[in-house]
């Protein structure tokens, strides 16, 4: 598979080619199907799906995201820029939302509260690919739109973050890699500047939308309060640590969980598992016989596991095994101390660590 397989345009690039599109129809260029746009790393062709001519002083264009090899939500979305040539203000390039792309209404990202919801990625990306175009005398205002931004964003953190009305135009290098990439953990590790921003305390780290829901069952906080890690454990630990903050609850179901205690921090299935060995490990120091081992060893899930655990009672001791272990690596790797609290998928607690928030 190529290099254009892994990679993809980001939104804030799509968003610069309809704004360029737009400007050039204005300056009497109707007919464009591509436009080339500088991003920080290389010039890239950008196919305009249309662009209309409103008035001698405005014009709207429109193109999309095509497909690369990530499950990125908002992969064939259409992204539109109408921009309006008007006098002088301030600037050559204004920079605003339309319908889809979302508010901030929560300090500590990017953009101030109040603004659209435009990384400054993408705002300089605007503004260095338009300013040279704009007629001197006359100020560019570029409204960007998403128009099924509203539906999408449900399926992102905006949400969880406090950006209402729609997704973020995002993008750094205005390249768009696969999911591995810096793109996810800095769309993550936002969540942790969002909770120090609101003064929060007593925050849990869960790995996903299970263990949120799980923790919002159990533990007294709110969903502010609550980070998702998802497989990225260490980077976001380490995150955490770097911004000041060394002690917090580490909630979620043993099947994740269980990972960190054998000293694995990128919990994604493909890159680690574990679980098995781990489990044996710590069932043979609480005392079990090899029979119960070899049990373990053929077991699918760590339900089953647990179950096994349960029939010769020694299942909360080996929960109370594993959580000691996973403080330790913790402290060790990070210098975080945690409060841990194992789960199965009911939210039942497997370990006594239950300190807190009780």
């Amino acid at each position: 598979m190529t290099e254009e397989n892994y990679t993809g345009v980001t939104t804030g690039t799509v968003a610069t080619a309809c704004s360029l599109a737009a400007i050039d129809a204005i300056l009497d260029s109707p007919d464009i199907v591509c436009v080339t746009v500088e991003t920080p790393k290389k010039s890239l062709d950008i196919l305009i799906d249309s662009c209309s001519k409103l008035s001698d002083t405005s014009a709207c264009a429109v193109a999309h995201k095509n497909p690369y090899n990530d499950p990125d939500v908002t992969v064939n979305l259409a992204i539109v820029a109408h921009v309006e040539l008007i006098d002088f203000i301030n600037e050559k390039v204004i920079i605003t939302g339309g319908e889809g792309v979302g508010k901030i209404t929560k300090p500590g990202l990017q953009i101030p509260v109040g603004e659209y919801a435009i990384n400054p990625g993408p705002r300089k990306m605007i503004k260095k690919n338009l300013e040279n175009q704009v007629p001197e005398g006359k100020s560019a205002k570029v409204t960007i739109s998403i128009p099924k931004g509203c539906e999408i964003a449900r399926k992102t953190m905006n949400p969880k973050l406090g950006i209402v009305g729609g997704i973020s135009v995002l993008g750094t290098t205005g390249i768009a890699r696969s999911m591995s990439s810096e793109a996810y953990k800095n769309s993550i590790v936002t969540q942790i500047d969002v909770a120090i921003a609101s003064n929060l305390e007593e925050l849990v780290f869960v790995p996903g939308n299970i263990g949120e829901k799980l923790a919002l069952k159990r533990l007294d906080v709110t969903k502010e309060q609550i980070i998702q890690t998802g497989n990225y454990v260490g980077f976001m630990f380490e995150e955490a640590k770097k911004r000041g903050i060394d002690k917090f609850t580490f909630f979620g179901h043993i099947g994740k969980l269980i990972k960190v205690a054998g000293g694995i921090f990128n919990t994604k299935h493909s890159v680690a598992d574990g679980r098995r060995e781990i489990m044996i490990t710590h069932a043979a120091i609480c005392g079990a016989e090899k029979d119960t081992l070899e049990k373990l060893y053929e077991s699918a899930t760590t339900d089953d596991m647990l179950d096994i655990l349960n029939e010769i009672n020694i299942q909360k001791e080996v929960a109370n095994s594993i959580a000691a272990a996973i403080k330790e690596r913790c402290f060790a790797r990070f210098g975080l101390g945690l409060d841990v609290f194992l789960v199965d998928m009911e939210g039942n607690y497997l370990n006594d660590n239950m300190e807190g928030f009780l």
